[in-house]
C-alpha cells in the first residue's frame, strides 16, 4: 500500500463530523456588572464540580480563564479533544499549539504503524 493510500485510509477512518465543532463567538453582549456576576456564578459552579454548567456560563460570558480551567479539567479527566476545544475557544494559543503538535505526532505514529 502506498503512503498516499495509507493517508487516505487513515483520513477515511476519522469521524465524518470531525473532531471539533467550530462555532462563531458565542459570547453575548453583557454589561460589566452582569458579566462579573455570571463569571462569579460560573466559578462557584466549577468549584462545586458542576463543570457543564460552568462551561456554558464561561462560553456565554466569553471568559477565557474559565475556559482554560475547564480545558485543564478535561485534560486531567483524559478527555484531550474536549480540552482542545476549550483551549481553542479561550483562545490559549500556547496550549493549542502544544496539543496540535502532539496530535501530529500521533498521526505520524499511525502512518508508521501502517507501514509495518
Amino acid at each position: 500500500m502506498s503512503k498516499k493510500e495509507k493517508v487516505k485510509k487513515i483520513l477515511n477512518s476519522l469521524p465524518g463530523e470531525g473532531f471539533l465543532k467550530v462555532t462563531v463567538d458565542r459570547s453575548v453582549s453583557l454589561n460589566s456588572r452582569d458579566k462579573v456576576a455570571l463569571i462569579r456564578k460560573g466559578n462557584e459552579l466549577f468549584n462545586r464540580g458542576k463543570i457543564d454548567l460552568a462551561k456554558r456560563i464561561f462560553i456565554t460570558a466569553g471568559y477565557s480563564d474559565g475556559l482554560i480551567r475547564i480545558g485543564d479539567h478535561y485534560l486531567k479527566q483524559e478527555l484531550p479533544l474536549e480540552a482542545f476545544k476549550m483551549y481553542w475557544m479561550a483562545p490559549d494559543t500556547k496550549k493549542v499549539q502544544v496539543m496540535t503538535e502532539k496530535m501530529g505526532e500521533i498521526i505520524r505514529k499511525w502512518l508508521r504503524e501502517n507501514d509495518e
